[in-house]
């Protein structure tokens, strides 16, 4: 690939930071005015129409041997799998929600980013060095410190009050987020298939779990609006179609990095969106800064440095000088010599 990985981080990072800030934009009033459950439907179109023009133009300018497509359904029903584990998550996650609040739910979130290193190590046999180990570590503190508010108020005092089926399902929420993204990887790095075929893959069955969901909510209300498709564009502005394109594309570059990088670098970029969030909310939204938000970000930078960086240039090693032992021919040389 052409392509630094690096370029597609920093561009997911960007576009990350940026979908919360959309979403917000988009409520009215304090709410949404359209059906909020048909966003990731649409954005699994958009990715899904972009994967196919992308494959269909890459059947036709490369020959077969670079544009290689498994078409064996024992490999294509792997695909259904990550859906459904993201499924389960988006369950999990209201869930836990009926637990514990929001502040708490955002700092049990940070536990994905050590579950990621965790199955990388496990299921992908990716081996981390100590200090990358460290460094993922550092990331989760960095993290949850920046969420963490002053102490004396009423969400610092609620973190550890909660029930222990919230803290349960907190880990669990933290364990399928990292597994669905260990799993995608597998998926996309299992064969030398090309990208825009996995991709049609993943986002065909990704629609299909969508629609389902949309047919679902239908019935739990009764029909009293109508079904979903005669009312899915209601409510629509241009920033709801900025919401679509904008988690379209996350997606995409997500897939990009599982298949040519790995979950280490989207946690990584996912975290720094994080806080650049946060940042870009102080100018947005008047959103106050607090000591903890400027010690996360130094900590999470400090991680990044540490991961990413070669080792030499972290630990600065003594120059030994070791004498080359001598052979054999130079001590007789040097005994003929003495005597």
């Amino acid at each position: 690939m052409t392509t630094p990985w690096y370029f597609v981080a920093v561009l997911l990072t960007i576009l990350t930071s940026s979908q919360g800030i959309l979403t917000t934009l988009s409520q009215s009033n304090g709410g949404y005015k359209y059906d909020y459950a048909t966003v990731p439907f649409l954005a699994e179109v958009f990715k899904l129409i972009v994967s196919g023009l992308f494959l269909w133009r890459e059947m036709r300018t490369s020959s077969s041997t670079t544009a290689r497509i498994t078409t064996d359904w024992k490999s294509i029903r792997l695909f259904v799998i990550p859906s459904l584990i993201y499924l389960i998550h988006n369950n999990v996650q209201f869930a836990t929600l009926t637990y514990v609040d929001t502040s708490t739910y955002q700092i049990m979130g940070n536990l994905k980013i050590v579950t990621t290193g965790i199955l990388f190590r496990l299921f992908l046999k990716r081996k981390l060095s100590k200090l990358q180990w460290m460094a993922i570590g550092l990331l989760a503190v960095g993290t949850t410190t920046s969420q963490v508010k002053g102490c004396g108020e009423a969400s610092c005092d609620s973190l550890f009050t909660a029930p222990i089926q919230g803290y349960l399902l907190g880990i669990l929420s933290a364990a399928l987020s990292a597994l669905a993204g260990i799993y995608t990887e597998f998926l996309m790095k299992r064969n030398n298939d090309t990208l825009y075929w996995q991709n049609l893959q993943l986002y065909t069955f990704g629609s299909l779990f969508n629609v389902a969901r949309l047919i679902a909510d239908d019935f739990r209300h009764g029909f009293e609006k109508g079904p979903w498709w005669q009312r899915i564009f209601d409510g629509y502005s241009i920033t709801t179609w900025m919401v679509v394109l904008n988690l379209g594309s996350t997606g995409l570059l997500v897939s990009w990095l599982m298949k040519y990088a790995d979950n280490i670098v989207k946690v990584y970029s996912t975290s720094m969106a994080m806080l650049l969030t946060m940042v870009a909310s102080i100018y947005l939204f008047s959103f106050k800064p607090t000591l903890q938000l400027f010690l996360g970000i130094i900590i999470c930078i400090m991680s990044l440095h540490m991961y990413f960086s070669p080792p030499h240039t972290l630990v600065d090693l003594p120059v030994t000088n070791e004498a080359h032992p001598k052979t054999l021919k130079q001590v007789v040389v040097e005994e003929k010599t003495d005597s």
